[in-house]
């Protein structure tokens, strides 16, 4: 049976495979062969500018040819290097003799093929090559992403600062709010969330066997192998990998920055299955309206429906993606003693975390865009709602010392229906100034919002 978007296991590389595009290049097992190649040739280059007698600095002419190597990396290459791994079973060497074997015909490379790989252990180039999949698919995808959905709540938050709307603590009427408040708090949750995956530095080590240069010095004992390694995997890109030095480790990297990343991944996505499930409820209430789209079908027996399904999908795409980005964190820094390869396989599942992500993200958006305000409904919710009035006119009663005050609102609306009229008779029976009074009078349920309005602009 062939592989295709109906006999893929995975729905990522099924159903959903156009939507990952993005991903695909950078997270797949081409994208981890491509950085491999890219690891192992900056190595390479690297270490003809060490000023060893033995490697010569490379002429511009190689210098070139091997930087095309990487910038030209094509499916046919990372079959060319699968075909290699047929015969070593091992990836790493082939992507070291798929690179010596680009050299045939180029003698100032031949002579030097030996420094492929030079003194490095097998995780000295995939802990880099994560490091450079994670750091793109962060910034060049999920970043993005997540910045496009603050956006669009910002803006819904200021179009809708000043729309009343009915609060609902525990499934009960509460104190009013605005529509455009409650997606402002959303957007400072996701901001301080954007910034803390923004924030974690990707680290990388090239440091041997077990961390401690071992082969390196056995060659030049009196070089600075480590100011060498640090410069290799901090200095911009191509002379070097551009992310950030980790100077110790066992021999695999400890994986704690990823802990970190997946972590902050994960709280973000929380916050998302909090929105999802909130506007979910909002288009059950009538709130939002969904904009049709023609020919789509809601139900198979019932013609009338009209389904929040990107909000389900993104709820549900992102339980998905926290189950692996909790097993990651939770797994990845855990070795035994100097190495052990249980985290060989699960690290390959990283693309998997990051396409039911992506995949969220995009069900997220679909289903803001398509949201309409429904005011009637909201305005028609508040005004059956005027026992929220109750807290108001108590907190007045407080401030001028009236007795009871509490007591006497919960008499008049715990658990019944409150007309206006009920709470009018109420406040021109108080011992209140006259102004107050008025004031409580002038109140609705749509006017009582506080600052709300304010605050959803202020974001």
């Amino acid at each position: 049976m062939n592989l295709s978007s109906l006999t893929a296991i995975s729905p990522l590389d099924g159903r959903y495979a156009a939507k990952l595009s993005a991903l695909r290049p950078i997270m797949s097992e081409y994208g981890y062969m491509h950085r491999r190649v890219q690891v192992e040739v900056t190595w390479f280059i690297a270490l003809s500018d060490a000023g060893f007698a033995e490697f010569a600095p490379l002429s511009a002419e190689s210098r070139d040819y091997l930087h095309a190597l990487v910038a030209n990396f094509s499916e046919a290459d990372a079959d060319a290097i699968k075909a290699i791994e047929k015969t070593t079973n091992h990836d790493v060497k082939a992507v070291e003799y798929w690179i010596k074997g680009k050299f045939d015909g180029r003698a100032e490379l031949q002579k030097a093929a030996e420094f492929v790989h030079f003194a490095c252990t097998s995780e000295d180039i995939n802990n880099t090559s994560h490091a450079l999949q994670i750091r793109v698919g962060r910034d060049t995808v999920l970043l993005p992403a997540i910045n496009g959905i603050i956006a669009k709540l910002r803006e819904m938050a200021h179009l809708y600062a000043e729309v009343p709307m009915l609060s609902r603590t525990h499934g009960q009427t509460a104190s009013p709010t605005t529509v455009g408040k409650e997606l402002a708090n959303v957007v400072v949750r996701l901001q301080k969330a954007a910034a803390n995956i923004a924030g974690v530095k990707i680290l990388g080590k090239m440091n041997g066997a077990v961390g401690n240069y071992n082969a390196h010095l056995s060659a030049w004992p009196e070089f600075d192998w480590e100011a060498f390694s640090q410069k290799v995997v901090e200095s911009a890109e191509p002379k070097g990998l551009g992310i950030s030095f980790q100077p110790y480790s066992i021999q695999i990297e400890p994986h704690d920055y990823m802990a970190e990343l997946f972590d902050a991944m994960a709280r973000t996505n929380t916050i998302l299955i909090d929105l999802s499930r909130d506007i979910w409820g909002y288009v059950s209430l009538g709130f939002f309206k969904q904009r049709l789209k023609a020919g789509e079908i809601g139900s198979s027996t019932m013609p009338h429906k009209v389904n929040p399904i990107d909000f389900e999908n993104c709820e549900g795409n992102l339980g998905m993606a926290n189950a692996m980005l909790k097993h990651l964190a939770e797994k990845l820094p855990i070795s035994r003693w100097q190495r052990d390869l249980t985290d060989s396989t699960v690290l390959r599942n990283i693309g998997v975390a990051f396409g039911y992500t992506t995949l969220a993200y995009a069900s997220l958006m679909t289903g803001l865009n398509k949201l309409e305000l429904n005011e009637e409904r909201l305005q028609e919710d508040l005004n059956h709602a005027w026992e929220v009035l109750a807290e108001p006119i108590q907190t007045v009663m407080r401030r001028y010392g009236v007795q009871g005050a509490y007591e006497k609102l919960k008499e008049v609306t715990r658990g019944k229906t409150v007309l206006a009229e009920d709470l009018h008779r109420l406040i021109n029976g108080l011992e209140i100034p006259q102004a107050d009074k008025d004031r409580l009078l002038a109140m609705t349920p749509a006017s009582y919002i506080g600052k709300a309005a304010e605050l959803a602009k202020r974001i």
